[in-house]
């Protein structure tokens, strides 16, 4: 079974057409971020187990669900950044642990330049965070590091996916879900998605 979801909401549908185009300017690209990747962590979260608890209302008492699992968004900076706050209006309680990594340009590898990780786990459910899953590297990388911190409950959350990257996850660890937007056609020659929407950290942070 495979372990890469491609949401088919009619809402993700039109705010990634807009996350696309060229005129949309760095404000708004920042808003269509963080909005998508709520809608996607809500469709990444459906499978979390919860357990019953009763809970005052005005009018008594009422059987709930509460979730079992404690939850860390792992955003590889710079770009998943801004999927942050759109994750956090769901979960408030989630910790945020940033891993820093940046694509060499010659070999399109990545480089580690950030990690405070603790030395043991502090969360039983990772999320990754990265609106573009491209050559799959960094995201090979990133859940290379948090296995190694002793997580085993991994989701990959982004935008826009490379068949060439989401097959280097998959190869690499096919227990790693992927939720995405999309699928595009391919990977140019300097290792960008096509069609894709271009550099996500510079069109975010208005630095193209």
């Amino acid at each position: 079974m495979s372990n890469l979801h491609v949401s088919k909401h009619p809402l993700v549908a039109h705010k990634l057409s807009l996350l696309r185009d060229t005129k949309t300017e760095p404000q708004k690209f920042r808003e269509l971020v963080r909005e998508l990747g709520a809608l996607l962590t809500y469709e990444a979260t459906l499978d979390l187990p919860t357990h019953p608890i009763q809970v005052n209302t005005p009018m008594g008492l009422a059987p709930c669900e509460e979730l079992t699992e404690k939850i860390g968004l792992v955003p590889i900076l710079r770009a998943g950044l801004g999927m942050v706050e759109g994750v956090w209006e769901l979960m408030p309680s989630s910790e945020v642990w940033h891993i820093g990594l940046y694509r060499d340009e010659k070999t399109l590898k990545p480089v580690e330049y950030y990690n405070k990780l603790p030395v043991q786990p502090t969360v039983s459910v990772c999320l990754i965070l990265d609106p573009m899953l491209a050559t799959g590297c960094s995201a090979v990388a990133t859940i290379d590091i948090l296995k190694r911190w002793g997580v085993s409950n991994i989701k990959f959350v982004g935008l826009i996916g490379a068949p060439e990257g989401i097959k280097r996850v998959q190869d690499a660890h096919p227990d790693v879900p992927i939720y995405l937007a999309a699928v595009d056609e391919k990977l140019n020659e300097i290792g960008y998605i096509v069609p894709g929407l271009g550099d996500a950290g510079d069109r975010q942070f208005g630095t193209a």
